[in-house]
């Protein structure tokens, strides 16, 4: 075996920090790349930490393990190793490293690696690799980057494009008094130009959460001042950036969740710090519907519940959004999954999500069947509130850890440390942008949500559609108990 040398470079029509936000995310090579069919970072790791390996399928079937073993944001340099390959190239290590052009604002890519092969087999790797990976690979990247740019201009920097941005007339629901759902009407509304650090997003899938039925009626008026509109969420596509943003083009889509309401509206902008890519195959109304949902069961499972096989875990709403995704990854760990529902139809949708004991009923009594099944559970997800108060303290078994994640049925009344005491108990109330303070958090949470779908420890949830002028009625279905799953406005 001899060891074998491929080098290449070519020129990028982008600025380095665009060119670099692409390559430096370690997973982002199956949605530019032609030879890459899928791809994920193993053990749920952010796709831009030292030692995360990326396990992806290529067009041709072959299937290929990669190391990241440096990176570098100040030098604009990357080097990575395959693990494990179909494709016999041994001991590869590659590295690629950018290099402003001040001509123009253009990026020179180098891209070169070393690799023994089989013999008889060096020309035909040595031509693969030159061509097939390196040579189509800023092809590919080329036209990526382009596509995203011809939405608004050829111009050759970012901060051009932001220049000729101008406010866009867009329809939005307003709510211009607290209340029923009668209350917020669609009116036409002026979303300027994007300013520093945000991006303009064309909003294809807005995600409903019950949340937004609380700032609606008024219960938190700090939240969403009047006239105010309301929703945390939506996916689309970007459609300008302003200044400073150099990670995202337009073209490219993505999905968010603000701390600021605001999202029931077809255009909207947002810092992208709020922003995370949507992966190839997933669709916008899959990633609207997911998001919030999915991060908030990802800390309700990770950083509050600790669920670990054997885990006692008593979820309310079991068939509900945030519900499903709950007990179907709780499940898929070995904890011991119950669920409380208000119909059988409910009761059946849990099941399918991973819940072992379904509880059905309205009248909140619930503590004498937990209590009956496991002998109390460890972890309550309460998203009930004021009428399951007293039922959640029976259901709880001694050290047990309550989670207050709502309060469908009115807020929940003070919880004394006095009280909390008579069995040890824990009690938390967390607020999901807590846990994605930073966009790499976010990134890091989003992208335990997707391996969690493509794996299937979670199900894409059932999804219900109403077009965004009829939010009314969508929160109508909402706070009738009778929606199971997801629900999602679509942008008009």
């Amino acid at each position: 075996m001899g060891l074998q040398r491929v080098v290449r470079s070519s020129i990028v029509d982008a600025p380095i920090e665009r060119v670099w936000a692409v390559l430096r995310d370690f997973n982002s090579h199956d949605q530019w790349h032609s030879v890459v069919a899928q791809s994920e970072i193993e053990d749920n790791k952010s796709s831009d930490r030292v030692g995360c390996v990326r396990n992806f399928t290529l067009a041709d079937g072959n299937h290929i393990r990669e190391m990241l073993l440096s990176l570098s944001d100040k030098d604009y340099i990357s080097t990575y190793t395959i693990v494990d390959a179909t494709v016999p190239l041994m001991r590869y290590v590659a590295t690629v490293t950018l290099k402003p052009v001040t001509d123009g604002n253009r990026t020179f890519w180098h891209w070169t690696s070393s690799f023994e092969s089989p013999p008889g087999m060096e020309r035909e790797l040595r031509d693969m690799v030159a061509h097939g990976v390196y040579e189509a690979g800023f092809a590919n990247l080329k036209k990526y980057l382009a596509l995203g740019q011809a939405v608004v201009s050829p111009a050759s920097s970012l901060r051009q494009v932001v220049a000729s941005c101008h406010a866009i007339e867009a329809p939005a629901i307003r709510l211009r008094d607290y209340g029923g759902p009668s209350e917020m009407q669609l009116e036409t509304v002026s979303v300027p130009p994007p300013a520093e650090g945000e991006v303009r997003i064309r909003q294809t899938a807005i995600g409903v959460n019950y949340f937004d039925v609380y700032l609606r009626k008024g219960w938190i008026p700090d939240f969403l001042p009047l006239p105010g509109t309301p929703g945390m969420e939506a996916a689309g596509e970007v459609i300008d950036v302003g200044p400073e943003v150099t990670s995202l083009l337009p073209g490219d889509r993505v999905v968010y969740m603000c701390p600021v309401p605001g999202s029931y509206a077809s255009v909207r902008n947002v810092f992208v710090s709020y922003t995370t890519r949507i992966p190839a195959g997933v669709s916008d109304n899959t990633a609207a519907a997911l998001l919030l949902k999915g991060i908030t069961a990802d800390y309700l499972i990770r950083d509050l519940g600790h669920i670990r096989s054997g885990t006692r875990l008593l979820v309310h709403a079991a068939a509900g959004g945030v519900g499903q995704i709950v007990c179907a990854w709780a499940a898929s760990m070995g904890a011991l999954v119950i669920g409380t529902v208000s119909t059988p139809e409910k009761a059946r949708i849990a099941r399918d999500h991973g819940c072992q004991h379904v509880i059905v009923g309205r009248n909140y009594q619930f503590s004498q069947a937990v209590q009956s099944i496991c002998d109390g559970a460890d972890v309550v997800i309460d998203g009930l509130g004021s009428a399951a108060r007293e039922e959640n303290f029976a259901a709880l078994a001694r050290c047990g850890h309550w989670i207050s994640l709502g309060q469908a049925s009115g807020p929940l009344q003070d919880i004394s440390p006095d009280w909390l005491v008579q069995k040890s108990l824990s009690f938390s109330r967390p607020v999901a942008f807590d846990y994605v303070a930073t966009q790499a958090l976010l990134n890091e949470r989003a992208e335990r949500v997707w391996h969690a779908l493509r794996t299937g420890a979670i199900k894409t949830p059932e999804i219900e559609t109403f077009s965004l002028r009829d939010a009314a009625l969508a929160h109508e279905k909402l706070e009738s108990r009778s929606s199971t799953g997801a629900i999602v406005l679509r942008g008009v």
